[in-house]
């Protein structure tokens, strides 16, 4: 039995692209767009109008910012996630968004798979910050003194990082978890972008080097 497709609120001014960018999406079998929004303070009302699993969002809206009305969001529907998808980059900003909540961030010209891929990221529970963001997490973690050794992963993330170091497999950390291997796999993709490591074995080594699990 195919799955319920899912219901996403696409904020975005600009009206061609947010034309553009829901043709791409509702090409996806797994993807509807429930609702629209072309400023944060309609983003912020229709939260609270539709049944919603994530909101895809861009910063640069009028009336309220987009960083404003992410908080507002949050402030509404604290475990609705939320993706960010901008043209817009930097230390300053990724900071805004990880201080108001985002669960993800994509730079515009993402591929649709890719930002399909993001949005069951951040549904299940996972992040998702494209390489220049994670670059610049990176570099605001190191500018803090002294150095926080927490990890960067969610518990969910280190539960699954846990079982890899392990030797489990894919179908053997669903079945413990009692969910699919898709969204297994899901969360492994976020385990090695967060990390920056190419593979499962890779990613259990620096996990024991560094005790990002216990």
């Amino acid at each position: 039995m195919n799955a319920e497709p899912l219901k996403i609120l696409l904020v975005e001014d600009d009206e061609l692209f947010r034309l553009g960018l829901r043709v791409k999406l509702q090409q996806e079998v797994d993807v509807a767009i429930v609702a629209e929004a072309a400023d944060g303070e309609t983003a912020v009302r229709m939260v609270n109008q539709h049944q919603l699993d994530a909101v895809l969002l861009d910063i640069g809206l009028p009336r309220i910012s987009g960083i404003e009305a992410c908080r507002q969001i949050k402030q509404k529907q604290p475990h609705l996630p939320i993706l960010v998808l901008t043209s817009r980059s930097g230390k300053a900003l990724i900071n805004q968004l990880l201080e108001a909540g985002v669960q993800g961030y994509c730079l515009k010209g993402i591929s649709a798979e890719l930002l399909v891929l993001a949005l069951r990221s951040v549904v299940a529970g996972a992040s998702w910050w494209d390489q220049t963001a994670t670059a610049e997490i990176h570099a605001l973690a190191n500018s803090k003194t002294p150095p926080e050794p927490a990890s960067p992963l969610t518990p969910r993330e280190q539960e699954i990082l846990r079982l890899i170091t392990a030797g489990k497999t894919t179908q053997e950390i669903a079945n413990t978890f009692y969910i699919t291997p898709g969204t297994v796999r899901v969360h492994i993709h976020a385990i090695l972008q967060k990390l920056e490591v190419r593979d499962r074995t890779q990613a259990a080594l620096l996990a024991l080097q560094k005790g990002l699990i216990s």
